[in-house]
């Protein structure tokens, strides 16, 4: 019999692909502070970058404490790798042809979709760590202390900045900064009631 690997295979395929997620998300949000113009937002991105740079150390951080190399590229890997690529192509030719709002709108939509799989990673680790024990188990709750509660307002508030934008192109009163951001909202239960409470802020 061959020897059993330490860990499960799905769960070292969720590493490599948050890591990856993390490592895109840095150039998802370097290309996207290229097409903000709302100084609020540019602002929030710029804290958000600041942040994916520091959770990819962690991630990296945790791969060694676990005995993985971060170089390893697995298949599920270059997918995700592939798909932040083209996010980062989508906003490239948002710049290129179209004008300076409609770019910041199509980087807002880019981020969204990238923290939404960033958001599921970190949500899917934190149940590792909750469900696992020993080294596994410290390794990771340590990480998701760490970087959990600001993925939850990269998601949530930039979803409220796109739902806003969107609602200021369309020629209505809008929310800006956004509810989610005034409220300092950090669940799913709190970005709801801070959209339903948007008309309190026109």
């Amino acid at each position: 019999m061959g020897k059993k690997a330490p860990y499960d295979a799905n769960l070292i395929d969720l590493l490599y692909q948050s890591l990856e997620t993390e490592q895109g998300g840095i150039k998802i949000y370097e290309t996207a502070l290229e097409c903000a113009v709302n100084d609020d937002l540019t602002e929030e991105w710029q804290k958000y970058l600041d942040q994916t740079r520091h959770h990819e150390q962690v991630l990296l951080g945790v791969l060694r404490t676990l005995g993985l190399d971060p170089e390893v590229r697995m298949p599920s890997r270059e997918i995700v790798g592939g798909i932040g690529a083209s996010l980062v192509q989508a906003m490239r030719a948002a710049l290129d042809n179209g004008s300076p709002e409609q770019a910041e709108l199509v980087a807002c939509e880019c981020v969204v979709l990238a923290e939404t799989k960033d958001h599921s990673n970190w949500e899917l680790l934190s149940l590792v760590a909750s469900k696992s024990t020993g080294d596994l188990a410290k390794t990771l709750k340590a990480a998701v202390e760490e970087v959990e509660d600001e993925e939850d307002k990269h998601l949530y508030h930039t979803k409220g900045w796109c739902r806003e934008l969107w609602i200021q192109a369309l020629g209505y009163p809008a929310a800006l900064p956004p509810p989610e951001e005034v409220k300092k909202v950090e669940t799913a239960i709190g970005a709801a009631r801070a959209e339903k409470s948007r008309d309190e802020l026109l």
